[in-house]
């Protein structure tokens, strides 16, 4: 049983998501990458312009595969 209540804190806040975006803008110190639903961001790491890319709190995890993107209303 866990009694360190950083950890059991630690327990409640969920995991950052990893996001799919394209890369529209290189920098100095990261790129500037869209969303597929149009938000862009600043993020750190690097990419080509272009390159669909993981992204994960921040920060670029690696290339993404590029696959078609449909959307389903529910």
């Amino acid at each position: 049983m866990i009694t360190n209540p950083f950890v059991l804190l630690k327990q409640l806040i969920p995991d950052a998501p990893l996001l799919v975006a394209t890369v529209v803008d290189v920098g100095t110190y990261g790129v500037t990458v869209e969303f597929p639903d149009g938000a862009m961001m600043r993020v750190r790491g690097v990419g080509t312009t272009g390159q669909r890319v993981f992204v994960r709190a921040g920060a670029v995890e690696g290339p993404a595969p590029t696959l078609p993107f449909i959307e389903i209303d529910v």
